[in-house]
């Protein structure tokens, strides 16, 4: 493996760009000081300002790592497969349950500093 990228900036690993209309998604591979990989995905939408006649990016990130990819991959593929056939799966968890879940999660996350990332 090329460890190039761990000196000074770190770059981008690997990058894929996906242009849907106005928006365009990024799903960018980038590397933590521990050289652990993790994925950025980040939702960039193109937005005209009537004042000044002029355009602005508004972004959106979101930041998945690895152990977390088969739960990611898990539930878009169940939330596709009901917008597109209206099948939904048995073990689907109620809402309280994942309002819960959501709350012990930022309680894990929020011990993650931006600096981790890098």
């Amino acid at each position: 493996m090329d460890e190039s990228f761990l000196k000074g900036k770190q770059e981008d690993i690997y990058s894929q760009a996906i242009r849907a209309g106005k928006r365009t998604y990024f799903f960018d591979v980038k590397a933590t000081k521990s050289s652990e990989m993790y994925l950025t995905i980040t939702e960039s939408k193109r937005i005209y300002e009537n004042g000044d006649g002029k355009y602005h990016y508004e972004k959106h990130k979101i930041f998945l790592f690895k152990e977390d990819f088969e739960k990611f991959r898990d539930g878009l593929d169940e939330v596709i497969r009901f917008i597109t056939n209206g099948e939904k799966s048995e073990d689907v968890l109620p809402a309280d349950h994942l309002k819960e879940e959501e709350e012990n999660q930022l309680k894990i996350h929020s011990e993650v500093t931006f600096e981790d990332l890098n």
